[in-house]
């Protein structure tokens, strides 16, 4: 008999209590069965432990007394589960009925994908894509396929370059043959392009990523729906720390370097000259950079040796 696939669902929550009902509820009406529901709540104050807790008979809830962010606590949560497929979602997406089941459909033909995700438009304006997956642009920004574009630009199922940590459906053989140190999430990140470096990562040790149109979800985003100046300082640092992190561990260098890296360079030049004049708050990531620089040549290297030693 021919095994049928498993999958659970994993969800991080910070302060989440206006989402976190709605977001449980779509998961439990998914027409794929659903092996295990897992939370982890990252210390809220807002009484989101309390909402998931009405829950109990259907979610595994575990409450951290500290803030582990969203790469610490995806990884505790996937370690809870068992199945062979994860879908890691953000508490502020509601899942169509099929998201599950018409992601995994796709993935079961052929088992060199590694992830995948579905259509994601923005909760406020059904007509306009917030997602199709993640592109990488040639100054190694990663960015939102779709992001503003009309939903119907896109309906074909395509190749991309990652996934979304919205809403995205990871395979556990993929999630385990890519972990370093038991980790599938870097946790240096804290939270921010952890998913662009796992498909980064994923993407040169031989696996793919598709987005699966036939699959929808709703996203109630939050701060990034309003200028720069909104965004907490706390999320700007990360994401600004969390690029250089990226660049370091997965930029593969050769030949394609002498028009790439300058290119780079002078990106990240203006944009320093930027962040010094109006938000020097920023330039606080620079020790962590350079603390964190041994570490990351360090998975770097892993990576590439593990490259390797798939290909003998």
């Amino acid at each position: 008999m021919t095994k049928v696939p498993t999958a659970s669902v994993c969800i991080v929550t910070y302060n989440s209590a206006k989402d976190i009902e709605s977001c449980i509820h779509a998961v439990m009406q998914q027409s794929f069965p659903v092996e295990r529901i897992v939370v982890i709540d990252n210390a809220s104050t807002d009484g989101t432990p309390e909402r998931v807790r009405r829950f109990a008979d259907n979610v595994h809830f575990i409450a951290n007394e500290v803030n582990n962010g969203f790469a610490g606590g995806q990884n505790q949560a996937i370690r809870q589960t068992r199945s062979d497929y994860v879908l890691v979602l953000n508490p502020d997406v509601t899942l169509d009925p099929d998201y599950i089941s018409e992601i995994i459909k796709y993935m079961e033909q052929d088992p060199s994908i590694g992830s995948a995700t579905g259509r994601l438009v923005f909760a406020s304006n059904t007509e306009v894509m917030d997602s199709a997956g993640l592109g990488m642009k040639r100054t190694r920004n990663a960015f939102d396929l779709g992001a503003g574009e009309p939903v119907s630009n896109w309906n074909t199922t395509q190749a991309v370059f990652g996934v979304s940590g919205a809403a995205a459906v990871y395979r556990t053989a993929m999630i385990h043959d890519v972990e370093y140190e038991g980790q599938f999430f870097d946790e240096h990140y804290f939270a921010y392009k952890e998913d662009v470096d796992v498909a980064w990562r994923a993407q040169k040790l031989g696996w793919t990523s598709y987005y699966v149109p036939a699959a929808s979800a709703l996203h109630h985003r939050g701060w990034k729906k309003g200028s720069r100046s909104s965004v907490p300082l706390f999320v700007r640092q990360h994401s600004y720390q969390n690029r250089f992190f990226t660049l370091i561990k997965n930029e593969p260098i050769g030949w394609h370097s002498l028009a790439i890296v300058p290119l780079i360079l002078a990106v990240e030049t203006v944009k320093l000259a930027y962040i010094a004049l109006r938000e020097p708050g920023l330039l606080h990531c620079w020790p962590t950079i350079l603390r964190s620089l041994p570490s990351m040549l360090q998975k770097r290297k892993w990576t590439k040796d593990r490259a390797k030693q798939k290909k003998r």
